[in-house]
């Protein structure tokens, strides 16, 4: 990784130029690209937005706001556990904001936030299509339905290990 201070950046700049130039001429291409770079970075770096906007003829406005607009692209790195709570009405009207709550409490983190050792990251999301089986959260990819706060505890503390 390069230091930013010196004039660099802190990314495989070639690895970057790599995902570009495979969507170089596809229509629609920023939201590709934007996935690609996260699945290869974990992240999009606000330094790397110059270089799609130059490569798609954007502005950087315009990439920033893709990349600000959409919830799941990343702008600093996740914990090793992510957990997405669901915020939409039917979890919310089942307990869901309590359970935030409780995860905020039993993780130590509050909501849209990791920790400062790297360990975890809670973040709402507006719909796991669960609304049957509400509250309902994703750690680690797995959904889990019909919470409790002593079940999200129990989940939280086996995947926080």
């Amino acid at each position: 990784m390069l230091d930013r201070a010196k004039g660099s950046v802190p990314f495989d700049a070639e690895r970057l130029g790599e995902i570009l130039a495979a969507h170089a001429g596809r229509r629609g291409a920023l939201l590709p690209i934007l996935h690609d770079i996260q699945v290869e970075f974990g992240m999009v770096d606000d330094a790397m937005v110059p270089s799609i906007a130059e490569a798609l003829n954007l502005s950087r406005a315009d990439v920033h706001g893709v990349l600000t607009f959409y919830h799941d692209f990343r702008r600093a790195p996740a914990g090793r556990t992510v957990v997405k709570l669901c915020s939409a009405e039917a979890c919310q009207a089942a307990g869901g904001r309590a359970l935030q709550r409780e995860a905020e409490t039993v993780l130590g983190v509050p909501m849209k936030a990791t920790s400062g050792d790297g360990a975890v990251t809670l973040e709402p999301v507006y719909c796991l299509g669960l609304c049957s089986v509400a509250p309902a959260a994703m750690v680690n990819g797995r959904i889990h339905g019909r919470l409790t706060g002593d079940r999200l505890r129990t989940i939280l503390g086996e995947a926080v290990r």
